[in-house]
């Protein structure tokens, strides 16, 4: 059987890779005034300074201590009732220091302390009334829902409580207010659960064909255009990174491009890119059977990011225009597989020599940026799980940052400070170029073991001919192996709220 025939009869496997979309896994949510009458755990924020509110019957500060609460951030504490809901204190930490993050955090301590409550609420009505209200009611939502989420899609009988409904309680003079956050939350926390069910759904599931029929039907629920771009198309618009790498796949690569546009005249364009590697294998060079070779189905997580921001846009009332390119196949080894030392040639010509095949997030993303360039957008940000020293250099709690425009890092770096997804900017050292030169073509894919992520961010920029670049190498924070705050085990789905922080706010970058 030829290579093409073995990608016409293949099946792709008939299987919703996002089951957090379905109604049922959609919680009721609501601002009150007062505490539901079926509510069956309430949360009650405590600060490590003032005043221990007691309206609901919480324990004086003495006897909290006493019991090991210390009100911290993301400490929690039940407190099991016989005539009324269970309560639950909540540590945000101190006053001074309270903001969005503490109070997400928070909320994710009370949703978990309370993993066996369906009916929850959350009194907003002592410290958490220091916060802007809007502020606080999107916190708090995706703080209870991002962790509770958990990926059952293969488990029959889950033994998990989903969120069946949460109301915030404030004062009357906060509801409005409080409810535009409420929505606002909402929107993003159903971004990150469909990213996280996407980036957790095994590669067999969910090949580059089937995820473009999902971004498809996300697209046309969110008010975003779409065009897939086949194997023979992408043959025709000279994409050679993205067929080089699918080169030794039984499954073809798609180009997935989303486009959102304003009501109004934009006020500017904005360009995302992203790694779509359904499953990275590492091709001919093939990966050590370890822990990180296992959460390879993960390698798709940067376009699982774009597409999860980009569904958020409409609903959020994004002022500018946004297109997405999700460069998707795997990398597996074969005898048709990309060998070291071949040439491909990206879109518009550049040649790369191929030195290592497990360099192939870059490759595809080629080919992206010069579409990107092509469209004329302001500025491009690319998002990946592209290098494992990036994860070596910051671990799991922030994403490299590098770029070649001061004004969108800042832009970037604002926008992961505002969505608690940190981004560190590392320096695109010009004098690394030299380490990507290759003898035989205009570049090479990777320039050496030392400053990995330099070099990527340096390969990546040589195709943007000049244009506004900014890039997050996410490896390090793609995944919690435990509970951490809203990030449930599994796929963080970082990025996603980033993304969706920075197109909101984005102007075209000066200098």
């Amino acid at each position: 059987m030829t290579d093409s025939a073995a990608r016409e009869t293949r099946a792709v496997p008939a299987f919703d890779p996002i089951p957090s979309r379905r109604p049922a896994a959609t919680a009721t949510l609501a601002v009150a005034t007062e505490v539901p009458a079926d509510v069956s755990a309430i949360g009650v924020p405590v600060a490590t300074d003032g005043a221990v509110p007691r309206e609901r019957g919480a324990l004086d500060r003495a006897t909290l201590e006493a019991s090991g609460f210390g009100a911290g951030v993301g400490e929690a504490l039940l407190l099991p009732r016989a005539d009324g809901p269970a309560m639950v204190e909540i540590g945000v930490g101190t006053r001074a220091d309270l903001d969005a993050a503490a109070i997400r955090d928070a909320a994710a301590a009370f949703a978990r302390a309370a993993a066996k409550h369906a009916r929850l609420a959350v009194d907003l009505t002592g410290v958490a009334s220091e916060l802007e209200a809007e502020v606080a009611g999107q916190a708090v939502v995706e703080g209870v829902v991002l962790a509770r989420y958990r990926y059952r899609a293969f488990v029959a009988k889950a033994a998990d409580v989903p969120v069946a409904a949460l109301t915030l309680v404030t004062t009357p003079d906060r509801v409005a207010a409080m409810t535009a956050g409420m929505e606002r939350g909402a929107v993003l926390a159903r971004a990150v659960a469909t990213a996280r069910d996407l980036c957790n759904t095994p590669g067999t599931h969910l090949t580059a064909r089937r995820y473009a029929e999902v971004a498809t039907e996300i697209a046309a629920e969110t008010g975003l255009g779409t065009e897939v771009f086949d194997e023979r198309q992408l043959a025709e618009m000279g994409c050679g990174g993205l067929l080089g790498v699918n080169a030794g796949s039984a499954e073809p690569a798609r180009l997935i491009k989303l486009t959102y546009r304003p009501a109004g005249e934009p006020a500017g364009h904005l360009g995302l890119v992203g790694k779509g590697i359904m499953y990275d294998a590492g091709g001919i060079s093939l990966k050590p059977s370890d822990a990180m070779h296992a959460a390879m189905k993960l390698d798709m997580s940067g376009s699982a990011a774009i597409l999860g921001a980009m569904s958020t846009l409409r609903d959020l009332g994004c002022p500018v225009a946004v297109t997405g390119w999700l460069m998707c196949t795997d990398n597996m080894p074969s005898g048709t597989a990309t060998r070291l030392g071949d040439v491909l040639t990206i879109r518009g010509g550049k040649t790369v020599e191929v030195v290592n095949a497990d360099a192939e997030g870059r490759l595809v993303m080629a080919d992206g940026l010069v579409l990107a360039v092509e469209e004329g957008v302001d500025a491009i940000v690319t998002i990946a799980t592209l290098t494992g020293a990036a994860l070596r250099t910051f671990g799991t709690a922030y994403a490299a940052l590098l770029g070649n425009n001061r004004d969108l890092a800042e832009q970037v770096r604002a926008a992961g400070a505002a969505a608690d997804e940190p981004a560190w900017e590392l320096p695109l050292v010009r004098k690394y170029r030299r380490k990507l030169d290759s003898p035989i073509a205009d570049i090479k894919n990777m320039g050496g073991v030392d400053a990995g992520t330099i070099t990527a961010g340096l390969f990546l920029e040589d195709f943007v001919a000049g244009t506004p670049f900014a890039h997050i190498d996410m490896c390090g924070p793609m995944m919690t192996e435990a509970d951490d705050g809203w990030r449930s085990a599994g796929a963080t789905a970082f990025g996603t709220r980033l993304l969706a922080e920075l197109a909101v706010a984005f102007r075209p970058p000066s200098g």
